[in-house]
């Protein structure tokens, strides 16, 4: 059977940007990948930076001048990119704001073409926005991102940025005041961005009347081993099992204290010249990869069900590897799995998969095994601070300053781990410690002082998928607060939906039996319908709205 090659690096990176800490040289990779695709996109398909062209207003800075975490304050103010569509503008309708997040607002521009932003504001004659955060795309208030200048780069700067923006911009050819609180303001977002459209319901209601949580992670964790509970849980169980029972070999070895074997391991995969086994462990994470899985075509990446079916596969989809079986064996039989064909062959297949991404990467980069797979190399975390590292460094600020989210293999002993228990928080946080001079764990209150699992305001709605990898650190996690679904307080659990699945969405004459999915068409309806309802509220409130 032919090896089922892909190109997607180890770690998915859909079309989120929510992802755990990867090896520098690997992030780079992916981040060149991604440019590379937004590049081709722009060839093939209508340039939406065209169609939906960019404004800027000026913001301030610093929105807390008396809080010393900030010290030294400035005064400055800096261009804080945005995009609008009025086509379906209708005098007294709605705006709309969907919150780009930790990526580039142009990322989001798909979604005022025919995604949630388009399907909202036409059914509502709203004006669509994709508003961008600080410190991402082209909105910097600094000319690098140096450790002392993001210290402007947290949660309640962003909140009172998105505030003052709603309360003061100007959209271009629209005659009219579309500035809160005199025109109804809907914000929606997903992930870390839905996060943020809860806590503006919480911390500036009479801004926002209405907020969309999609997603939201409004939980801040730092050692996030539940991480890969929904894709226990969700995945194909098989998928699921062969991954555990290949972990569980792997780490038999790795937690013990044979460094022959520990050697003979990595010689095996022929990453032999990896010197810590924690860079080593930390490759074999492919499942992770079932984030970036996603109803729409366009958007899903294949890189999950590529390993799935390699990995699974009942015979072994590399010839080249049978030559190893007998060592194979040795390791599975010291694991608990003597004579156990079935394992040591997902075990062979796992070694022909990382043999044609991991290692054929590293052939490819031309450095040393330990120069490309190690997240120890303090040179790589500090070698650059200008605005073009923000595709890793903003986010990782914000992961080590507030938010956490270090995926662990930290499961509990009753579970068998889906990726090695020797990926602990210390060595996961290896970059807060060398990038920004972080030695302590984040301050995660600083997050989860606006509601965390509890969050619950008026016309607050909540949205997520059950097999979302990110669902334990938002409102629908297992250990959250049961909710009845209301029109006040919306609750909604896609079925098998992975992360914000009901946010992008396809042309027309793109649809067919499948696609969207039923349940995606119906959370996609039932939030149309809970913000016409919270417009009508508005209507009878102030009297002069009309659908």
């Amino acid at each position: 059977m032919q090896l089922q090659l892909f190109a997607a690096l180890l770690f998915g990176l859909g079309a989120v940007a929510l992802q755990g800490p990867a090896p520098h040289h690997q992030l780079k990779q992916a981040h060149e990948a991604r440019l590379a695709k937004r590049s081709l996109a722009k060839r093939d398909e209508v340039d939406l930076e065209s169609l939906y062209p960019a404004h800027n207003l000026s913001v301030p800075i610093d929105f807390f001048p008396n809080e010393t975490r900030y010290e030294p304050h400035t005064d400055g103010h800096f261009n804080l990119s945005y995009w609008f569509d009025a086509s379906y503008y209708k005098p007294g309708g709605p705006v709309f704001v969907l919150l780009s997040g930790e990526t580039y607002g142009t990322d989001r521009l798909p979604f005022l073409q025919k995604g949630i932003v388009h399907q909202v504001i036409e059914a509502t004659g709203g004006l669509g926005v994709i508003l961008e955060h600080r410190y991402y795309g082209t909105s910097f208030p600094f000319d690098d991102l140096s450790t002392e200048h993001l210290r402007f780069l947290s949660t309640e700067q962003a909140l009172a940025e998105i505030d003052y923006f709603a309360r003061n911009v100007e959209f271009e050819g629209i005659d009219a005041d579309l500035t809160a609180p005199n025109t109804p303001w809907i914000a929606y977002g997903g992930s870390y961005a839905g996060a943020q459209s809860a806590f503006l319901r919480v911390v500036y209601p009479e801004t926002f009347w209405g907020t969309i949580s999609s997603s939201g992670v409004t939980i801040a964790i730092d050692d996030y081993w539940e991480y890969f509970e929904p894709i226990r849980q969700f995945a194909p169980p098989d998928t699921v099992s062969a991954t555990q029972t290949f972990i569980d070999i792997l780490d038999s070895v790795l937690l013990g204290d044979d460094e022959d074997d520990i050697k003979k391991l990595k010689e095996a995969f022929g990453l032999g010249d990896i010197t810590d086994k924690r860079d080593f462990a930390f490759i074999f994470t492919s499942i992770n990869n079932w984030q970036g899985t996603n109803w729409d075509p366009e958007l899903n990446s294949p890189s999950f069900y590529y390993y799935s079916g390699n990995l699974t596969s009942p015979t072994l989809v590399s010839n080249e590897t049978e030559a190893l079986r007998p060592t194979i064996e040795a390791f599975a039989e010291a694991a608990g799995y003597e004579n156990d064909t079935a394992a040591v062959n997902i075990f062979l297949n796992a070694i022909a998969i990382y043999g044609a991404t991991a290692v054929a990467a590293w052939n490819e980069s031309g450095l040393s095994q330990d120069a490309y797979f190690t997240q120890l190399n303090e040179t790589h975390w500090k070698e650059d601070i200008g605005l073009d590292q923000q595709w890793w460094r903003s986010w990782q600020y914000q992961v080590c300053t507030e938010w956490g989210y270090f995926q662990t293999g930290n499961t509990p002993k009753d579970i068998k781990p889906l990726v090695s228990r020797v990926l602990d928080l210390d060595y996961l946080s290896v970059s807060c410690r060398e990038a920004f001079n972080v030695t302590g764990r984040p301050d995660i209150w600083q997050v989860n002082k606006y509601g965390n699992y509890s969050i619950s305001y008026p016309r607050l709605a909540i949205i997520g998928g059950n097999a979302d990898p990110w669902r334990p650190s938002t409102p629908l996690a297992d250990v959250a607060p049961k909710r009845n679904s209301t029109t006040e307080e919306p609750f909604l659990e896609i079925a098998h939906g992975v992360h914000h699945w009901e946010e992008n969405g396809i042309f027309p004459n793109e649809t067919s039996p499948v696609l969207p999915p039923y349940q995606v068409i119906y959370a996609q309806q039932f939030l149309k319908n809970f913000v016409i309802s919270w417009l009508e509220d508005w209507d009878k409130e102030h009297q002069h709205y009309e659908l």
